[in-house]
């Protein structure tokens, strides 16, 4: 098992071991700001507006503490190129919205919805969203209330803090997504 990783992919030779884990940790002077740690390589990231915690309510601002799966890669494909990744690939389209309405069934999870009718619609005018890493959060069971739309996605300037999510330059992605493991899990502690 030289030259394969965790999930059996062989890995061209000369290329970077993929990563299994990526780590995601507050900074000591500001709970909404912190560190994602891939491989080696360390960079800044936005938090909630709350911090980490292990308590996580819709709305609350917290950044869950907990070992999150990365599902897979939504991207703008009429603002950015297909990544490159060994994560699922998904092209947003125009009327994708991520449901956050607790009364609703289809709580936490991808919907089609016409244009003004979501809070949560992933073709934003900002480029926050051009890139997003669904993290496993509240999907396995579905537990309404408990937190919805908990994504790896882009930081918006200064690195202001999130709604809950992990935020980060766009650079970040493009260095980080191709060393992914097909498994790989954001571990916040």
């Amino acid at each position: 098992m030289r030259n394969r990783d965790r999930t059996g992919f062989r890995l061209p030779p000369g290329r970077p071991r993929l990563l299994s884990s990526l780590r995601v940790f507050a900074s000591v002077r500001d709970r909404r700001k912190g560190f994602l740690v891939a491989g080696g390589a360390v960079f800044p990231c936005a938090l909630g507006r709350s911090g980490i915690g292990t308590l996580k309510r819709e709305g609350d601002g917290r950044t869950p503490r907990a070992d999150l799966p990365l599902r897979r890669v939504l991207y703008r494909g009429d603002r950015i190129g297909r990544p490159l990744s060994l994560l699922p690939l998904r092209r947003i389209a125009p009327r994708d919205a991520w449901c956050d309405d607790r009364a609703d069934r289809r709580y936490n999870r991808l919907i089609d919805r016409p244009p003004r009718e979501a809070e949560e619609r992933l073709t934003r005018e900002d480029h926050l969203y051009d890139v997003i890493v669904e993290l496993g959060w509240n999907d396995a069971p579905v537990v309404r209330g408990r937190g919805s739309a908990i994504f790896w996605h882009l930081a918006r300037p200064g690195f202001t803090p999130t709604a809950g999510c992990v935020a980060v330059e766009r650079h970040v992605f493009a260095k980080v997504l191709p060393r992914l493991a097909r498994r790989c899990v954001m571990l916040v502690i």
